[in-house]
C-alpha cells in the first residue's frame, strides 16, 4: 500500500484542514505496516497556477511544512517534501499532456469555478492543473489517495489518464501506471464556516471569525467559538432534530470530531442544553486539542535549518521513488534519453 496526498501552501492551516484531512494523514501514517509508505507533499507547483507573490509562496511553503510536522506528520515515518524539489512531477505532467484530452479538462468543476467568466485570461497552468495532479500520484504508483468530495473528480481523471496511457503505450501484463483507488475515511469531518454553516471553512474567507486557525491563541479560539453563529433553540437529543439547523450541526460535528466521537453521542450528552452551556464546553475541548499543536508549530516555524533539512531529505527519497516510473513512461512513448 502506498498513499500519496498533497496540500497547497496557501497560508496557515485551519481547523477544517486538520479535521478533514491532516488528522487522517497522521492516522494513516501511524497505522502503516513495514511494507507500506505514505508520501505527503506541499503542492507549490500547483500554487503558481494562480497569481502569487514569490516571497509569500516560499514563506508559506516552509510554514506549511512546520504545521504538518506540528500536527503529527513524522518525517522519519512518512516522506514529506515540496514538489519543486522533485522535477519528475513536472516532467511526467508534460508526458501525460499527450494523453489527457481537452474535453476531459473542460469538464473539470474546479477549472470552471476558478477561471469563472474570464477563461481567456486564466493561466494554462490552471487549465492543466488536473494533469499535474494525475502526475503527482501516478509518479509514485500510488495505490490509495485520500480525497474529499471536491477532489473525487480529479482522481477519476487521473485514473482515466492512467488507463488510456496503459492501453495506448503498454501491455495488459506490464502496465506503466497503477490505477489509484480513493481513500475516504469514514470519520472524515466536513467542517463548515463559523459564520455560515452552509459554506466550508476556508482560509480564503475574508472574515477571520469564520475559521479557527491552528495559529490562533487560546483566547482567540475561545472568542471565535463564543461568537460563532447559532440559533435560539436548544440542542435536540436526536440527530434528526438538527435538520435545517446548519450552524448547530456544524458545532456538534466539530465537537464530535475533536472528541473522537459522533454527533449522536454528543447530542445524547448535551441534548436539551442551550448554546450558552455547549459553547464553553466546545471551546475547552478545542483548546485542549489544538494548543499543543500550536505550541509545536510556533517553536518550529522559524527553525529554517530544520525545515530545509526535512524537505530536502523527503525530496531525495521522493526523487528516488519517482525515477523508475518516469523512465518507464519515457520508454513507453518511444522517447530517446
Amino acid at each position: 500500500m502506498r498513499v500519496v496526498s498533497g496540500i497547497q501552501p496557501t497560508g496557515n492551516l485551519h481547523l477544517g484542514n486538520y479535521l478533514g484531512a491532516i488528522r487522517n494523514w497522521v492516522r494513516m501514517q501511524d497505522e502503516m505496516d513495514a511494507d507500506s509508505e505514505c508520501l505527503f507533499f506541499l503542492a507549490d507547483l500547483h500554487a503558481i497556477s494562480m497569481s502569487h507573490e514569490p516571497a509569500e509562496l516560499r514563506r508559506a511553503t516552509l510554514e506549511m511544512a512546520a504545521a504538518l510536522v506540528a500536527c503529527g506528520i513524522d518525517p522519519d515515518r512518512s516522506i514529506l517534501f515540496n514538489q519543486a524539489q522533485v522535477p519528475q512531477h513536472a516532467e511526467l505532467q508534460w508526458l501525460l499532456n499527450g494523453t489527457a484530452r481537452m474535453g476531459w479538462l473542460n469538464r473539470m468543476t474546479q477549472w470552471k469555478d476558478k477561471a469563472g467568466k474570464n477563461r481567456e485570461g486564466a493561466s494554462a497552468a490552471l487549465f492543466t492543473y488536473p494533469v499535474l495532479q494525475a502526475a503527482d500520484v501516478l509518479l509514485y504508483q500510488a495505490t490509495h489517495v485520500p480525497v474529499g468530495e471536491d477532489q473525487k473528480q480529479h482522481l477519476e481523471l487521473a485514473r482515466d489518464i492512467a488507463q488510456k496511457f496503459n492501453n495506448d503505450f503498454a501491455t495488459e501484463d506490464a502496465p506503466v501506471f497503477t490505477l489509484p483507488d480513493p481513500y475516504i475515511p469514514e470519520d472524515a469531518a466536513r467542517i463548515m464556516s463559523l459564520r455560515d454553516g452552509t459554506k466550508k471553512m476556508s482560509k480564503s474567507d475574508p472574515s477571520d471569525m469564520s475559521r479557527i486557525n491552528l495559529t490562533d491563541t487560546t483566547d482567540e479560539m475561545a472568542q471565535k467559538v463564543k461568537k460563532a453563529k447559532t440559533d435560539p433553540e436548544p440542542l435536540p437529543s436526536e440527530l434528526a432534530g438538527l435538520e435545517g439547523r446548519a450552524e448547530a450541526l456544524n458545532l456538534v460535528t466539530i465537537f464530535a470530531a475533536l472528541a473522537g466521537s459522533n454527533p449522536q453521542a454528543v447530542l445524547a450528552e448535551y441534548g436539551g442544553q442551550g448554546f450558552g452551556q455547549f459553547k464553553p464546553a466546545l471551546a475547552e475541548l478545542l483548546v485542549s486539542v489544538l494548543e499543543p499543536i500550536r505550541d509545536r508549530f510556533v517553536a518550529l516555524k522559524d527553525d529554517r535549518e530544520s525545515l530545509d533539512a526535512i524537505l530536502a531529505r523527503g525530496a531525495s527519497q521522493a526523487r528516488e521513488l519517482a525515477g523508475p516510473t518516469l523512465d518507464q513512461a519515457y520508454t513507453a512513448l518511444g522517447l530517446v534519453r
